[in-house]
């Protein structure tokens, strides 16, 4: 397994291969890998071949508030995690490399970004869809691959990729859980054993709802006020927003259909986490 951290080595590095007719499939991350990383490495790997890693931990898509200083990162078990797997190459960046002296520019894709998540974290975003972009530039992928835990994400980065005619093919995988049913994250490691007990009630709400959709229920606000019932029901979750949204412009559709679905994001005690579920 080859570790880079220069943008113009991985960029050389790479070009060689693709001239070479050999696919390049990307999974950008974070670090603080989980199972949920390894569903998507493990398409890669099966998928492409030249199966590549990026960890970093992206300081634009973090708030003045929010937890970037103590984001979880474990490097070294990243990177020999990756090696169990089969990665080819682990991007790993510092942020000067990513970000140098000056830097300026950002993506942003209008409206979507603005909605759920967004509300609350205004410049989240902007700040994923740039360093994705980033990324693109660098590595020049023929796959992608990114998770469903942050559907809006996934719904922001595609419209991008089209937006700008990236020829790169955008898959995103389901939520990996816990036996509970809690989306694995990376900020789970902060829940307090009360809050790690409380937290899957998130995602039965989640599984409630959809129950209702399936017995017969299509109007969106009841659907959200099922879900919004059902957490406020432990004292320890504070709701930041439960929405039902389309998959394409994530605006609330009159009557919900298959593909839509139920987003939500909460916080048990500092910490947020999210989720959400398609109505299938």
């Amino acid at each position: 397994m080859k570790v880079i951290s220069t943008c113009g080595e991985t960029h050389l590095y790479l070009k060689n291969e693709k001239y070479h007719g050999r696919t390049l499939g990307l999974v950008p991350t974070m670090g603080a890998l989980h199972e949920g990383h390894c569903s998507l490495i493990r398409a890669a790997v099966r998928e492409t071949e030249i199966p590549i890693v990026s960890i970093f931990v992206n300081p634009t898509q973090f708030g003045p508030d929010e937890d970037l200083d103590r984001y979880p990162r474990q490097e070294q078990g990243d990177l020999e995690l990756c090696a169990t797997e089969g990665v080819k190459v682990v991007f790993l960046p510092p942020a000067d490399e990513i970000y140098p002296p000056g830097y300026r520019s950002f993506v942003e894709v209008e409206s979507l970004g603005n909605k759920l998540c967004g509300k609350t974290r205004p410049t989240h975003f902007r700040g994923v869809t740039t360093i994705v972009n980033r990324l693109f530039h660098i590595v020049q992928p023929n796959k992608a691959y990114f998770g469903l835990k942050d559907r809006q994400q996934f719904v922001i980065l595609r419209r991008m990729v089209k937006d700008l005619g990236w020829n790169i093919e955008m898959i995103g995988l389901p939520t990996v859980r816990e036996s509970d049913g809690l989306a694995l994250s990376s900020r789970n490691a902060y829940l307090t054993p009360e809050e790690r007990k409380a937290a899957p009630l998130l995602f039965q709400a989640l599984c409630e709802a959809k129950e209702a959709f399936e017995c017969g229920e299509t109007a969106p606000e009841q659907l959200r006020r099922n879900v919004i019932s059902s957490i406020e029901s432990d004292p320890l979750i504070k709701i930041d927003y439960v929405e039902v949204v389309e998959p394409v412009g994530l605006e609330t559709p009159e009557t919900v259909a298959q593909g839509d679905f139920i987003a939500l994001a909460a916080f048990l005690g500092k910490t947020r986490l999210i989720d959400n579920l398609e109505m299938a």
